[in-house]
């Protein structure tokens, strides 16, 4: 744990020699959500690859840079793309950019994904607050031997997504006459896409979305210690007694089409944070 607390911190240096803005809120941005991150004022952006010790991003629409400045008068780091265990990544590497923007100064951090619902109430097209979470992907970025300075060996788990930011969020979603839900995530490593009995088990555990991605990030967050807001984007529609082929094109058209109403609740979020 002493090679990754270093990692760390040879990571900060480089992104020190860029800026020393002082980031309190940190934004992780999933498929076809990167134009938050071009909005960003006073930006400084730097590529992923100049970064030590990040991976790279190899999935389309994720362009691969760390953006820090402000947006509605918070100062922001935001993460223009994610990893993904199907990438061939390690846990660690996944959820490294979470250590490093925790470390630069991030209390709370904004996790956005596209999933796929298995709740019939939950359409294509719906936008979703993870209030819990299942872990399937049959690993865990906290295996190892624990630094303590960085968390706790066995961090609770009770409030993964906090509360008060859900409720936040929901608030100014209804102001601004936004349809929201609520939802329990469940993670699958992917790549391939779900069978109609893997949905349907999905769907019987208790959980309404299914995403490959967020849940190491969220647990590493709660780790050391950041409040999380998880918002889903569903894209598809995953009942297992009305299956269809998976569109990537469609996916990404409507994860764009919901950027105006992603943005109007995370903008909001952060002028009353």
């Amino acid at each position: 744990m002493k090679e990754l607390r270093a990692q760390i911190e040879e990571a900060i240096n480089v992104i020190r020699t860029k800026t020393d803005l002082v980031p309190e809120v940190a934004i992780i941005c999933g498929t076809g959500m990167g134009q938050l991150g071009d909005d960003v004022e006073n930006a400084v952006k730097i590529p992923y690859r100049q970064i030590p010790h990040f991976p790279i991003s190899t999935v389309e629409t994720h362009k691969g840079y760390l953006i820090l400045g402000e947006l509605e008068g918070k100062k922001v780091v935001v993460m223009q793309g994610r990893f993904h265990r199907y990438e061939g990544y390690t846990m660690k590497e996944i959820t490294f950019p979470v250590r490093v923007m925790k470390i630069l100064g991030a209390e709370t951090l904004i996790i956005m994904n596209a999933t796929g619902s298995m709740n019939p109430h939950i359409r294509a097209g719906s936008l979703v607050f993870i209030t819990d979470h299942i872990n399937l992907m049959g690993d865990n970025p906290l295996i190892g031997p624990n630094d303590d300075t960085l968390g706790p060996r066995f961090p609770d788990m009770s409030e993964p997504y906090n509360r008060e930011l859900i409720e936040l969020a929901e608030r100014i979603a209804l102001e601004n006459k936004i349809k929201t839900h609520r939802g329990v995530a469940i993670a699958v490593t992917g790549p391939n896409l779900e069978t109609a009995a893997e949905y349907r088990f999905f769907r019987r555990v208790g959980a309404d979305i299914v995403t490959m991605s967020t849940i190491p990030e969220v647990i590493v967050a709660n780790h050391m210690g950041m409040k999380v807001l998880g918002l889903s984007t569903v894209t598809d529609e995953c009942y297992p007694d009305a299956l269809k082929p998976a569109n990537i094109e469609e996916i990404i058209r409507i994860a764009n089409e919901l950027e105006p109403k992603r943005q109007t609740i995370i903008r909001g979020l952060l002028r009353e944070l």
